[in-house]
């Protein structure tokens, strides 16, 4: 048997120890094959990868995380751990080495905060960033251990080989950025980028992944620590350092009820029969038309659903910004149940249909009292003078496409010619 055979063995015989099958965590595979563009049918190659990467590792030095939890609600934590049973996904985060979780440790209180500071002095770790950092109030706005979060996340990257930020939140301060956004929430990106710009660090910025969405898809965060950790590779990375094969497509792009949109059904009341129809819900504000991910193909709850499958409108909590924390998704999108997104006028949130009709009814008003000016003055009593005959009909009589008129006397009206017949009478 090849050492190749022999590490697959081992890791399967690891997985049986915890209650998966061979079979189940290859169809693990080739859902976390899909979730990265790639065929499913390279499931067995991303089996074969992580069983060498694991086996080597756990005889070796496993790959140390460190997940940070800033100011979130734990949403996306939540979202990866809290499962009814231990789900594959889970399974695999048994496999690497999270050396430091506040959700997710026991109260240890000084012994967790000394595992930190040995995982950074060793170096090569990965960070996993959680919510929003609050820069307000010279950093004081969010302190962990008595520490200022804005110091502990400076500290935190200085030897870390990748940063991933789990979260809208983390990647541009999410909900918690949306005006006035008093506590100064920002994102980790901007954040370190003014760091480096200001002197504040000293150390060249790790690889940073922003994983947006509001919580994270586990989808999303297995499949890119699956990539980081254990195939030792980076995920290709848009413009805006997130991954292209989930971030780089329209939600509107696969969503079932496009085809209704293309129909032109949609819904515009809940409760009504066009919704119990399952027509689209882009009246009611769906924001999937500007919404980049791939929700609709990885869906949620272990593959069972997603949003809009379940009859909720998307709220494109996709978006985000992570060069700039005023573009949060919130701000992008709210109102969520209204297709337009409000125009803030000072601190006074409108909606453009709104301003739309309230600049109609200004018009109408003026042009209301317009109308009754000229009344009151006579100027619409006794009709006004018009030409007999329009200038262009008179010098091309063969080709006039008004009425001819015969020169009013005081006696008679003017009457219109047909100029078919020719000439004047």
């Amino acid at each position: 048997m090849t050492t190749k055979e022999t590490c697959i063995d081992r890791f399967d015989a690891l997985l049986e120890g915890r209650g998966v099958t061979r079979r189940r965590f290859l169809e693990f595979c080739g859902a976390l094959a899909v979730t990265l563009g790639l065929s499913e049918a390279m499931a067995p190659s991303i089996h074969e990868a992580l069983a060498e990467s694991v086996i080597g590792k756990t005889e070796g030095s496993l790959k140390p995380v460190i997940w940070l939890e800033l100011a979130s609600c734990t949403g996306c934590t939540e979202s990866m751990a809290s499962a009814e049973t231990p789900d594959i996904a889970t399974i695999v985060l048994d496999l690497i080495s999270l050396n430091y979780a506040e959700t997710l440790s026991a109260g240890a209180g000084f012994s967790l905060e000394e595992a930190k500071e040995q995982t950074i002095e060793a170096g090569g770790y990965i960070v996993v960033i959680e919510g929003a950092l609050m820069e307000g109030w010279d950093g004081n706005a969010l302190k962990i251990a008595n520490e200022k979060a804005v110091d502990i996340v400076r500290h935190t990257l200085s030897n870390a080989a990748a940063v991933i930020c789990a979260g809208s939140c983390a990647v541009d301060g999410g909900w918690q950025a949306a005006a006035p956004n008093p506590g100064g929430a920002t994102g980790i990106q901007a954040f370190m980028n003014r760091c480096k710009d200001d002197g504040s660090i000293d150390y060249a910025i790790p690889p940073i992944i922003n994983v947006p969405t509001c919580p994270s898809n586990p989808e999303h965060i297995i499949a890119v620590l699956v990539d980081v950790l254990l195939v030792g590779k980076f995920p290709e990375l848009n413009n805006y350092n997130m991954p292209s094969v989930m971030f780089n497509q329209y939600i509107h792009d696969n969503c079932p009820r496009r085809g209704h949109f293309e129909n032109g059904e949609f819904v515009y009341q809940f409760g009504s029969k066009e919704e119990a129809k399952g027509f689209c819900l882009y009246p009611m504000g769906c924001k999937g038309p500007q919404t980049k991910s791939n929700c609709p193909i990885v869906r949620w709850n272990r593959r069972v659903s997603w949003c809009i499958e379940a009859g909720a409108p998307c709220v494109g909590c996709a978006t985000a910004n992570p060069k700039k924390a005023g573009l949060n998704w919130v701000e992008s999108n709210a109102p969520f149940a209204k297709r337009f997104r409000n125009i803030n006028i000072g601190s006074v949130p409108f909606q453009p249909l709104t301003i739309g009709l309230g600049v109609t009814g200004i018009v109408a008003a003026l042009l209301a009292i317009h109308g009754i000016g000229m009344k009151v003055t006579g100027r619409t009593s006794g009709g006004a003078a018009f030409e007999a005959e329009r200038k262009w009909d008179t010098k091309h009589p063969d080709r006039a496409i008004g009425p001819k008129v015969k020169k009013a006397t005081s006696e008679e009206e003017a009457t219109p010619v047909d100029t078919e017949k020719g000439g004047d009478e």
